[in-house]
């Protein structure tokens, strides 16, 4: 998910908005290497051999290079790019080089930057990992997270109708008839999650405020499916109702982050700043965010 800035000629509509994995979130990290400077009249050095490995052939359209006892498969992309670009994506790592830039200077970059190389494959890797996990199953017994922690769903089999959370117990508790389809389960803790988001939100959104010193004209629940939350310039604040499965921290970052626009309406370092200012762990929680993809959350 990028933060993304979107302007418009009325200031009024100004927002910015919290996405999935954006910079902040994001499912495809990427940096920045200087690339070695040549003057046009110097020779450069002679290009590596692709490094080989006899155990597994390397994958069409890829070159492979040893990084200490690892074995690392890239796709090298050239370009008229100033500077050498890693990005991790679901292929794996992507390099974006100048096309001067010889096989072994971009060797020798990915040696300097191998420990973040590594940890966002890893971090890829987990992801999808969780990705692949069996979702929730809607039946007496099934499990969904809510607040951070998971709680139990009971099916009780009556006409009337209702929901009933026990906190002792962890229990939520569906009144349903006999021959109710799943989609009306569904539908009933859906809207009970909607209910108790508002009830946090509005509990959170003005602890935040008065630290901020700051005041929101409205909030509203919102499904979108790419972003937690958006403020525009007049104080009008939409934060994601999915929010409600995450622990209470994690909330808290997203409302904080809003809030925080109401005085920076950017995302320089002065509105960092603001952020840490009322959630100094504001970089944890961003973090733990990031790593929950919306592919893990129960499908209404």
């Amino acid at each position: 998910m990028k933060l993304l800035r979107h302007t418009s000629p009325d200031p009024q509509q100004l927002a910015l908005q919290l996405d999935f994995f954006s910079s902040d979130f994001s499912s495809q990290p990427k940096i920045d290497h200087p690339a070695p400077k040549h003057s046009p009249g110097s020779s450069l050095p002679p290009s590596a051999p692709p490094s080989t490995d006899v155990a597994k052939p390397v994958p069409t359209g890829k070159r492979r290079v040893h990084v200490g006892e690892h074995t690392l498969d890239y796709t090298l992309v050239r370009s008229k790019r100033r500077s050498i670009g890693f990005m991790i994506d679901d292929d794996g790592l992507r390099i974006t080089a100048p096309k001067w830039v010889t096989l072994t200077e971009i060797e020798n970059a990915i040696c300097e930057k191998q420990r973040w190389i590594f940890t966002k494959l890893n971090e890829r890797r987990e992801r999808s990992a969780r990705r692949l996990q069996p979702q929730m199953e809607w039946r007496d017994g099934g499990t969904l997270p809510y607040l951070g922690s998971d709680i139990t769903l009971r099916i009780l089999a009556t006409q009337s109708a209702g929901i009933l959370y026990n906190a002792t117990s962890k229990e939520l508790s569906a009144c349903l008839p006999l021959d109710a389809a799943e989609q009306q389960l569904k539908d009933r803790v859906q809207g009970w999650l909607q209910l108790e988001a508002k009830r946090v939100f509005a509990e959170r959104l003005p602890i935040y405020a008065e630290k901020l010193g700051v005041s929101y004209q409205s909030f509203a629940l919102s499904s979108a499916m790419t972003q937690w939350g958006s403020c525009t310039a007049d104080g009008k604040i939409r934060l994601n109702w999915r929010l409600i499965h995450f622990a209470l921290p994690l909330i808290d970052y997203v409302i904080a982050h809003e809030l925080s626009h109401l005085r920076e309406m950017n995302h320089s370092p002065q509105f960092w700043a603001t952020v840490q200012s009322v959630f100094p762990e504001f970089a944890a929680a961003k973090k733990a965010l990031r790593d929950h993809a919306p592919e893990t959350l129960p499908i209404f």
